[in-house]
Protein backbone atom coordinates (compact mmCIF):
# COMPACT_ATOMS: atom_id res chain seq x y z
CA UNK A 1 0.00 0.00 0.00
CA UNK A 2 1.48 3.29 -0.80
CA UNK A 3 1.31 6.44 1.59
CA UNK A 4 0.87 9.50 1.04
CA UNK A 5 1.87 11.58 4.16
CA UNK A 6 -1.58 11.30 5.29
CA UNK A 7 -3.20 9.18 7.57
CA UNK A 8 -6.90 8.25 7.71
CA UNK A 9 -7.38 8.54 11.40
CA UNK A 10 -5.32 11.94 12.20
CA UNK A 11 -3.87 11.29 15.58
CA UNK A 12 -2.41 14.62 15.10
CA UNK A 13 -5.89 16.56 15.27
CA UNK A 14 -6.52 18.35 18.30
CA UNK A 15 -10.39 19.54 19.13
CA UNK A 16 -8.55 23.37 19.27
CA UNK A 17 -7.71 23.25 15.68
CA UNK A 18 -11.00 23.98 14.78
CA UNK A 19 -11.30 27.03 16.06
CA UNK A 20 -8.13 28.49 15.16
CA UNK A 21 -9.10 29.13 11.70
CA UNK A 22 -11.75 31.01 12.02
CA UNK A 23 -9.54 33.03 14.69
CA UNK A 24 -7.47 33.67 12.34
CA UNK A 25 -10.43 34.80 9.69
CA UNK A 26 -11.49 37.29 12.21
CA UNK A 27 -7.92 38.48 13.19
CA UNK A 28 -7.41 39.40 9.41
CA UNK A 29 -10.90 41.43 9.49
CA UNK A 30 -10.07 43.16 12.90
CA UNK A 31 -6.54 44.25 11.29
CA UNK A 32 -8.26 46.10 8.45
CA UNK A 33 -10.93 47.29 10.94
CA UNK A 34 -7.87 48.18 12.79
CA UNK A 35 -6.45 50.15 9.59
CA UNK A 36 -9.87 52.00 9.47
CA UNK A 37 -9.93 53.28 12.69
CA UNK A 38 -6.62 55.20 12.39
CA UNK A 39 -8.00 56.88 9.30
CA UNK A 40 -10.89 57.53 11.43
CA UNK A 41 -8.63 58.45 14.77
CA UNK A 42 -5.79 61.30 12.24
CA UNK A 43 -9.05 62.32 10.82
CA UNK A 44 -10.85 63.35 14.35
CA UNK A 45 -7.03 64.74 15.09
CA UNK A 46 -6.84 67.34 12.20
CA UNK A 47 -10.79 68.25 12.75
CA UNK A 48 -10.06 68.91 16.77
CA UNK A 49 -6.72 70.81 15.96
CA UNK A 50 -8.90 73.08 13.41
CA UNK A 51 -11.38 73.37 16.18
CA UNK A 52 -9.18 74.36 18.65
CA UNK A 53 -7.33 76.95 16.85
CA UNK A 54 -10.79 78.57 16.05
CA UNK A 55 -11.40 78.10 19.36
CA UNK A 56 -8.19 79.54 20.86
CA UNK A 57 -6.80 76.57 22.42
CA UNK A 58 -10.23 74.93 23.27
CA UNK A 59 -10.52 71.25 22.23
CA UNK A 60 -14.22 69.81 21.49
CA UNK A 61 -15.26 67.37 24.62
CA UNK A 62 -17.21 65.15 22.38
CA UNK A 63 -15.11 65.13 19.56
CA UNK A 64 -12.62 63.73 22.07
CA UNK A 65 -14.64 61.11 23.79
CA UNK A 66 -15.65 59.92 20.18
CA UNK A 67 -11.59 59.29 19.65
CA UNK A 68 -11.33 58.42 23.59
CA UNK A 69 -13.77 55.69 22.32
CA UNK A 70 -12.08 55.02 18.89
CA UNK A 71 -9.19 54.23 20.98
CA UNK A 72 -10.73 52.07 23.62
CA UNK A 73 -12.09 49.74 20.30
CA UNK A 74 -8.65 49.34 18.98
CA UNK A 75 -7.60 48.40 22.47
CA UNK A 76 -10.29 45.42 22.69
CA UNK A 77 -9.24 44.60 19.07
CA UNK A 78 -5.50 44.04 20.19
CA UNK A 79 -6.29 42.40 23.06
CA UNK A 80 -8.15 40.13 20.78
CA UNK A 81 -5.37 39.64 18.25
CA UNK A 82 -2.50 39.15 20.60
CA UNK A 83 -4.93 36.11 22.18
CA UNK A 84 -5.12 38.02 25.39
CA UNK A 85 -8.47 37.74 25.38
CA UNK A 86 -11.49 35.55 23.57
CA UNK A 87 -14.06 38.86 23.38
CA UNK A 88 -14.23 40.05 20.05
CA UNK A 89 -14.31 43.71 19.85
CA UNK A 90 -17.64 45.77 17.98
CA UNK A 91 -19.88 45.10 15.99
CA UNK A 92 -19.51 41.34 17.63
CA UNK A 93 -19.98 42.92 21.19
CA UNK A 94 -20.97 46.22 22.50
CA UNK A 95 -19.20 48.95 22.73
CA UNK A 96 -18.02 49.44 26.15
CA UNK A 97 -18.12 46.39 27.39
Amino acid sequence: MRSNGFDEDDSDFEPGNRELWPRILWIVVITMMISVAQSVLFAVAVLQIVIMVANRGRANEDLGDFGSMVGAWVAKAARYQSAASDQKPWPWTPMGS
